[in-house]
């Protein structure tokens, strides 16, 4: 049975500024949960030395984490929904915009255990 769907969004080309500014990242975020039609309950940033922001928002169909490395341009973000898959592949292809990234990977991972089948006599 599939639980939801972990999407992988690599983001490169980035700005530095982009990457490194806090309040960005988390509008980026926030308006993405939006878009997904999902509810933001809680949402955790951490500015890190010398740069960067980690962090994590908690949605009611599950979460959405990034963490930015400015000095190379690059995000890793992961958001796990157990809501209308569409709706947040959708988000999630807006997020390099919204960061102002060039290039991006998306790869999607169904998430819950298969169900087990009886072998075949």
């Amino acid at each position: 049975m599939t639980l939801g769907t972990h999407f992988i969004l690599d983001l490169e080309g980035a700005p530095f500024a982009a990457l490194d500014d806090e309040r960005l990242v988390h509008e980026a975020l926030v308006v993405a949960v939006g878009e997904m039609g999902a509810r933001v309950l809680g949402v955790y940033l951490h500015r890190l030395e010398p740069q960067g922001v980690s962090g994590v928002v908690v949605i009611s169909e599950s979460h959405l984490t990034i963490h930015t490395w400015p000095e190379r341009g690059e995000a890793a973000i992961d958001l796990f929904s157990c809501g209308d898959p569409a709706r947040a592949r959708d988000a999630a292809r807006r997020l390099p915009e919204k960061l102002s990234a060039s290039r991006f990977t998306l790869r999607e991972i169904p998430r819950g255990v298969p169900e087990a089948t009886e072998p075949s006599l």
